[in-house]
């Protein structure tokens, strides 16, 4: 009991503090009962939130449009499958593009890609803008219209005709086709062979076409031609037949035995039959052959 009432004794100073927590705690009650801690009714702005809230939904809509992969313009040609995945279309669709490029052929229209491809409207209309093809397949050249034509001009009498051994470059380029650069290798060519044998050799001179050969025989004639010793084929040597232009040593050593199995040519069409004969050039090596 003693040691009870020992924990009820306080001194002077334990008193004062106990007086002033329970004032304090009255203070608090009575400050709790009598004032009103309620917040004011907070207004709001419906249309300054909505105008708020579609700023936030533009501005996401601005930034998902930023994240999406960018399509810059493509030629629907090198459609890989990556490419195609990323555009949208599907593994069946790229494959048909594949496939039809697998055969050499080429997309040349929007059109024609949907038809290949077989795509969706939707994914058609929107690669199809970005679609690049070629300068020669959206803009292609028109084809040049010559108002002028070969075989025009009216061939000329055998004493009009100018000797195609002493003609000169100025009159060479009077004829429809030829310009100052066919001119200059006809004359080369006649300087190199010390003249022409025969007018077949305009075959020989580099790009001259056949019809440009006919207009310059409607005016130009061989007149004197180049005295040539032709041989005979039928008893010619291997010496002898090298000398004769595009017959070297192996064409030489099977012409003669060619002529040795078959005991000789009966035409120069026999020439075809000989192993590696320049059968191109028959018409020039005839020139210088003979059968007898």
């Amino acid at each position: 009991m003693k040691n009870i009432k020992s924990h009820f004794k306080f001194t002077t100073q334990q008193r004062n503090g106990i007086f002033l927590l329970l004032l304090l705690i009255v203070a608090l009650q009575c400050v709790y009962a009598f004032v009103n801690f309620s917040s004011e009714e907070i207004t709001v702005d419906s249309k300054a939130l909505q105008l708020f809230q579609t700023e936030i939904d533009s501005l996401k809509l601005v930034e998902l449009e930023k994240r999406k992969p960018k399509i810059y313009p493509f030629n629907p040609n090198f459609i890989t499958d990556y490419k195609g995945y990323t555009l949208g279309m599907s593994s069946e669709e790229i494959n048909r593009l594949l496939k039809f490029r697998a055969k050499d052929q080429w997309i040349n229209s929007p059109k024609q890609f949907q038809q290949v491809t077989k795509v969706s409207d939707s994914v058609f209309n929107k690669i199809s803008p970005y679609f690049k093809f070629p300068d020669w397949v959206t803009n292609p050249k028109p084809k040049k219209q010559y108002t002028k034509s070969f075989n025009t001009s009216k061939a000329k009498t055998e004493a009009e005709k100018i000797d195609l051994n002493t003609a000169t470059a100025i009159q060479l380029q009077k004829v429809y086709g030829i310009g100052e650069a066919y001119s200059k290798r006809i004359i080369n060519y006649r300087t190199k062979q010390n003249g022409f044998v025969s007018i077949i050799e305009l075959n020989q001179v580099y790009g001259l076409k056949p019809e440009t050969i006919e207009e310059l025989k409607k005016s130009f004639s061989l007149k004197t031609p180049k005295a040539i010793n032709k041989i005979n084929l039928n008893t010619a040597s291997k010496s002898q037949l090298v000398t004769v232009r595009f017959i070297d040593y192996e064409i030489a050593h099977n012409i003669i035995e060619y002529r040795t199995l078959y005991e000789g040519f009966n035409s120069f069409e026999d020439l075809i039959k000989v192993k590696d004969f320049p059968v191109k050039k028959i018409e020039i090596i005839k020139l210088y052959l003979r059968l007898n």
